[in-house]
């Protein structure tokens, strides 16, 4: 498993273009790309899906466990992995609650929907 550089995590953690797109069931064929939240937590990039488990992209990527992210201009082959420590998960939601201060979605996405279905991106 690779590592995000530390201008890779600063770009990310800073910009509010963070899209994601799973492999498709052969394996290769990248998903449609699709905007969603991003935060840094620890030097390690997670994401929620806002529509919770049920949500297509967030099933893609716990099937494939791969696929491609273009986040801060730069596009990027990656591995999901998901998170279920409550102790990780209160600090992701601290990220959220920063990053997106404001937003009349964050409370959605920091709901116990979005949490159940919190993912780990992690470059390959």
């Amino acid at each position: 498993m690779s590592t995000w550089t530390p201008e890779q995590l600063q770009r990310i953690a800073e910009a509010d273009d963070f899209h994601v797109a799973p492999y498709r069931a052969d394996g290769r064929t990248p998903g449609t790309l699709t905007w969603i939240w991003s935060v840094v937590v620890d030097d390690v990039v997670y994401v929620r899906a806002y529509n919770g488990v049920d949500g297509r992209w967030y099933q893609s990527a716990l099937a494939q466990r791969a696929g491609r992210v273009t986040a801060a201009g730069e596009e990027h082959e990656v591995g999901f992995a998901p998170v279920d420590d409550a102790d990780l998960q209160d600090r992701i939601d601290a990220a959220y609650s920063t990053k997106y201060a404001g937003s009349a979605y964050l409370p959605s996405m920091v709901s116990d929907r979005a949490r159940a279905a919190t993912v780990r991106v992690d470059p390959r």
